[in-house]
């Protein structure tokens, strides 16, 4: 069991920039690969970028070159940095922590952190 919590949501302008902070907790956050999905008003959810347990990256289109993932296993913390924000950039953002485990598949989600970017 993990229990994840979002932190760092809030309104910003269009070109500005937040830091996106997830907590982990509850087992052992090394063996998880971890993720930041976003679903905006209306709108299914959609990947944002995910970090596996050896650090490799991956981003969704939408937000390559400007978004960066990381992860602290000391801290059992992931990080998303978000710059050059876009309007389109508002949705809710979940952290997700997920493992493949004895032929299983475990996942588990955040009660999501709003981010607004709006003039």
């Amino acid at each position: 069991q993990v229990q994840l919590v979002e932190s760092g949501g809030g309104l910003v302008q269009p070109g500005g920039s937040l830091r996106l902070s997830c907590a982990a907790s509850g087992s052992i956050f090394t063996t998880y690969h971890m993720g930041w999905y976003r679903q905006a008003l209306g709108k299914q959810r959609e990947l944002v970028a995910t970090i596996s347990t050896g650090s490799t990256t991956n981003y969704g289109d939408s937000v390559k070159g400007r978004f960066t993932i990381s992860r602290d296993n000391a801290k059992n913390m992931v990080y998303l940095q978000m710059s050059s924000l876009k309007p389109e950039d508002t949705a809710v953002y979940y952290c997700k922590a997920e493992r493949l485990y004895s032929g299983r598949y475990y996942y588990y989600w955040g009660q999501g952190t709003q981010v607004t970017v709006s003039s």
